[in-house]
């Protein structure tokens, strides 16, 4: 959440801000300014009147040292009409302390000055590009290659999705056979690659309580798109960023051992999958798939900086497989509620003849460290809140869906780029 102290200093920055996000109903600023104001002189109120307790309860005892106890009785019959009121003002500091926090849970984080401000998607910016997408007319090429993933696997139901939705429904699809070695390689070379590179790898629980959805952002702005457990308070998790990112909640970290870099594989839950139609078919969009999250904990100076560094991390792996890719810079209009700044990554798809989304790289700047009070000691021995980041390292599905339509050779094999040899042993794959 923001600062409450950025939103009295400049509400109108704020307002503008949210407007740009697609917020146009801006009075939860108004809102939280007065009962920050209804709170702050409450608060005033009771460090007065505790004062005064305070002091009369001295002049009790002086009372009774002189002997005065009809003096001294009259003095804590007033004590006791003022210990009541200190005690339905501290009732009235909480209620406000608790919907003033409640209300900066729904102001989306401020956009950073280099985000364009736009009016829908048109408005990202390309901002990288690598390899050569291939364009095609009309249907696949003389050689059988570029069908979309659904055919090439149909026939032999190395992707069973009739059988997932008998299982469990639309959405939750069987990987079989070579397929699903495929799906492993890529899951262990990702992460392998961000071992590499420093990043410390995590085993997250699969579940999160209502404190780390909260956290994250998912509460209260995403709650419909999570699977739930009434049951016991627990949510699936969309994304390992909820628990990792959790993973230092209510902690203080040495400035020194920043940045902390995490990688985490998990599957994820999502219940919101979109309309019907080519752009939800096969592979394109489900309510549980895999993912290798990357997620960092840095200062604010190197935040920025960092996000450059978690774009370029996510965007090698796309080069090493060998798959043309775009890179956006997305505008105010497309961001999320809690980013502040936000890469997208899309993967070309042949068979598709469009790009798919695989990962984004966002910073959130102080928005969730906030929430989760996770903060750094500096040398000084001052505290500060600290910045959060996370990218997808890679979103499997449509990297999936994107390497069997590049890589088919139109005679039921894919071709297995060398980076990947060593976790399948072979250069070829058979479908």
């Amino acid at each position: 959440m923001l600062d409450i102290q950025r939103i009295r200093q400049n509400p109108d920055r704020i307002k503008s801000a949210m407007k740009a996000k697609g917020e146009q109903d801006t009075r939860l600023v108004d809102h939280v300014i007065e009962t920050d104001n209804q709170w702050r002189k409450t608060v005033h109120e009771l460090d007065l009147l505790r004062k005064e307790s305070n002091d009369r309860a001295r002049e009790i005892g002086v009372l009774m040292g002189q002997g005065k106890k009809e003096e001294a009785q009259k003095v804590i019959r007033e004590t006791g009409d003022m210990k009541q009121k200190v005690k339905h003002l501290e009732e009235q500091e909480r209620e406000l302390l608790s919907e003033r926090d409640d209300t900066l849970l729904k102001i989306p984080n401020i956009a950073d000055d280099s985000v364009p401000v736009t009016e829908d998607e048109s408005g990202n910016v390309t901002v990288h590009t690598w390899g050569d997408p291939v364009i095609i007319d009309e249907g696949p090429d003389a050689t059988g290659r570029y069908k979309p993933h659904w055919d090439l696997v149909a026939d032999k139901k190395w992707i069973d999705f009739d059988r997932g939705s008998k299982v469990t429904a639309a959405g939750f699809p069987f990987y079989v056979g070579p397929v699903a070695r495929l799906q492993r390689a890529l899951i262990q070379f990702f992460l392998d690659k961000a071992v590499e590179k420093g990043y410390v790898e995590l085993i997250a629980p699969y579940f999160v309580n209502e404190d780390s959805a909260r956290g994250t952002g998912q509460i209260p702005d995403k709650e419909d798109m999570m699977y739930e457990v009434p049951r016991d308070g627990y949510f699936a998790i969309p994304t390992a960023e909820v628990p990792v990112t959790n993973f230092h909640r209510d902690e203080i970290l040495n400035t020194e051992t920043l940045p902390l870099r995490y990688v985490c594989y998990t599957p994820c839950w999502r219940r919101e999958a979109g309309s019907h139609g080519s752009d939800v078919r096969g592979l394109n969009r489900l309510h549980q798939f895999d993912k290798v999250e990357l997620v960092k904990f840095v200062t604010p100076e190197s935040s920025y900086d960092e996000l450059e560094t978690l774009r370029r991390d996510a965007e090698e792996l796309l080069e090493a497989l060998e798959l043309p890719y775009r890179t956006l810079l997305m505008g105010t209009a497309d961001m999320g509620f809690t980013q502040s700044k936000k890469y997208d990554l899309e993967v070309w798809s042949p068979g598709q003849q469009r790009w798919l989304e695989v990962s984004s790289c966002s910073n959130f700047e102080d928005y969730q460290a906030r929430r989760m009070k996770i903060r750094h000691k500096k040398a000084d021995g001052k505290t500060d809140i600290l910045h959060t980041l996370n990218g997808s390292g890679l979103a499997l599905p449509r990297v999936m869906a994107a390497f069997m339509e590049t890589h088919h050779r139109g005679d039921s094999t894919l071709r297995i780029p060398e980076v990947l040899q060593p976790w399948l042993r072979c250069e070829r794959l058979a479908l």
